[in-house]
């Protein structure tokens, strides 16, 4: 057949064709042939199983709803047909009125509406049985003609979306479509803006990154094939995830929980604990206690302490509420605490390193979900409550230890710390008071070593070092962390100096009648008047059994101040004279006594 044959053959068909759909449409929804109908539209969806759902719950209320296909492959849900659309207005706004419908639904003509496919009854129904008429005499037989060979119908090419056809279905979606399609940008990390239902300048632009990271042109206007493909993804990846709103009404809280990866274990206060499901590797911690701001400290100090929290990772606290992230090689976590009306409720997040990227959206779903219920938080009397002090546990979690915590003085404004050197040297990591710090120095012979924080600390006071050697038998206490496990604040412990020489002579050291622990080692020794007359030492492995236990070394300030000025450290003098009391000499030692740690 030849081409200009096919061209009017297929202007022959398609004219035959719309006649019969105008006649189709006529018969079958009246509504849409007349042109003073009208309808209320309720939505647009990008599927006909999301649109066919919807339909189902609104029948129920409204017999009337109807869905029709709409150019660009949406799927829209309407109400009617109304015989005028002035009536169609006034049903608009009293349904408005009522809260029976959304805000954004609205009068459409119905010029839009294509195929009807709902109520299903409605199409495609098979028509009515006739009457059956009386049997005739069956005609003879007619020989059959040889078949003659039909040529193939040519497939119709599939119709083309324009820019213009996404934009009129966009603004069909209405206000909740439009949330929707920014809640999924949101998931997939493209968005950051409100969810509001308005596509303004931000919202363009992560459609735009959206298309173009998946191949499509960076129109900043959703294709129907592209919204599909983007809320399919989402939908997919939500359930893998298992988001999940929940709500612990023990501890007053709710929360989207990724219930796919996590199961309830166990409650501990002040936490709910939620175990990783099918070797995930993820937990949650929900948070709930009642407390004040010293409470909140606590807890602070408490959760930076525990091993799900690795050092590493931005963290900030203030009188409201604390945050800390901790992330190394194996783990990470996220901790968000807040303090209101006496209660302190939180949330903790530990996934895999490697998981991180899907785990940033548990992450946001979590941030935007946590919402604290009630007035109360959870009862201590649920499982045992957290230990108050440091301890191998707190409320069933492990506690990070250190290799070996010991003393030290701070000797300048900056929070340079003077303190022993034994065992530094093997140390991963070094802290002062949990601060990192770095080694500016050692003295292998005099045992000594110069802490500097990584960031300069503000330290409540600065040693001061004798200028006059005190005396044999002279008064002395020596200030230190005797119990680092168990107490935050340095113990004093009072007694005399034996001698200015070490053991075997040496003339930088000098012998204390005092009994000293190990967290003391580092600590200085005060005079009467508080001024440091020297520095703790280890006891040294070959020596230690010729030590009585009250014996102590400590190396002298006399050595001390050369070498710390000569590598650019001033150590401060103290006034000569004067004896204070016991009580006075603990409250100066607390200001400038500090406690660092050994880690792996």
């Amino acid at each position: 057949m030849g081409a200009g044959k096919r061209s009017a053959l297929r202007a022959g068909v398609l004219g035959m064709t719309l006649t019969v759909w105008a006649s189709l449409a006529a018969s079958l929804a009246p509504g849409l042939a007349a042109a003073e109908t009208a309808w209320v539209q309720i939505e647009a969806l990008p599927t006909l199983d999301q649109a066919q759902t919807r339909l189902r719950d609104l029948a129920t209320s409204f017999p009337d709803a109807a869905g029709f296909t709409l150019p660009g492959g949406w799927y829209g849900v309407a109400l009617g047909p109304y015989d005028t659309p002035e009536i169609a207005a006034e049903a608009l706004r009293q349904m408005r009125n009522a809260g029976t419908i959304p805000a954004d639904s609205y009068v459409a003509d119905g010029s839009r509406y294509r195929a009807q496919f709902w109520p299903a009854a409605t199409i495609g129904a098979a028509p009515a049985p006739e009457a059956a008429a009386e049997p005739t005499a069956e005609p003879a037989p007619v020989p059959a003609a040889e078949p003659t060979a039909e040529p193939a119908a040519e497939p119709a090419p599939p119709p083309v979306e324009t820019l213009a056809d996404a934009r009129r279905a966009e603004e069909a979606m209405g206000r909740e479509g439009r949330m929707r399609v920014q809640d999924a940008l949101e998931w997939v990390g493209v968005y950051s803006g409100g969810v509001d239902g308005a596509f303004g300048r931000g919202t363009r632009a992560s459609i735009a990154a959206w298309q173009d990271s998946h191949g499509f042109e960076p129109t900043g206007v959703l294709k129907s094939a592209e919204l599909r493909q983007l809320l399919d993804t989402v939908t997919a990846e939500k359930s893998a995830l298992g988001i999940t709103p929940v709500e612990e009404t023990k501890a007053g809280i709710g929360i989207d929980l990724p219930l796919g990866l996590i199961e309830f274990d166990h409650y501990d206060p002040p936490f709910v604990h939620y175990r990783a499901k099918d070797a995930s590797g993820v937990r949650v911690l929900l948070i709930s206690e009642p407390g004040d701001q010293n409470t909140l400290y606590g807890l602070y100090d408490a959760m930076a302490s525990l091993e799900i929290v690795p050092t590493t990772g931005p963290r900030s606290r203030d009188k409201s509420g604390f945050s800390l992230v901790g992330e190394d090689a194996q783990i990470h976590s996220v901790t968000e605490v807040r303090l209101s009306k006496g209660l302190i409720k939180g949330f903790t997040l530990v996934y895999p390193a490697a998981d991180a990227p899907r785990m940033a959206r548990v992450l946001a779903a979590m941030k935007a979900s946590f919402t604290p219920l009630g007035e109360t938080a959870l009862d201590p009397t649920l499982g045992q409550p957290m230990a108050v002090g440091r301890a191998d546990l707190i409320a069933g979690l492990d506690v990070r230890h250190p290799e070996f915590a010991r003393s030290g003085l701070f000797i300048d404004t900056q929070g340079t710390v003077l303190t022993a050197a034994e065992g530094l040297g093997s140390c991963g990591r070094v802290t002062i008071e949990d601060a990192p710090a770095k080694i500016a120095f050692a003295d292998p012979r005099l045992g000594i070593a110069v802490l500097q924080p990584l960031e300069p600390l503000a330290p409540p006071a600065v040693a001061r070092f004798e200028t006059v050697t005190a005396g044999r038998g002279a008064a002395l206490a020596v200030a230190g962390f005797s119990y680092p496990e168990a107490l935050s604040a340095p113990v004093l412990s009072f007694g005399t100096l034996s001698d200015l020489t070490g053991l075997a002579g040496e003339t930088e050291r000098a012998r204390l009648a005092v009994k000293t622990l190990p967290g003391d080692v580092g600590g200085p020794v005060l005079d009467g008047a508080g001024a440091v007359l020297g520095v703790v030492l280890p006891r040294d492995g070959e020596t230690a059994k010729l030590l009585p236990p009250e014996m102590t070394v400590a190396v002298q300030t006399s050595a001390l101040v050369p070498v710390l000025t000569a590598q650019g450290f001033a150590p401060l003098a103290a006034e000569t004279g004067g004896t204070l009391a016991a009580e006075d000499i603990s409250a100066l030692a607390q200001g400038f006594t500090v406690q660092i740690a050994c880690w792996k």
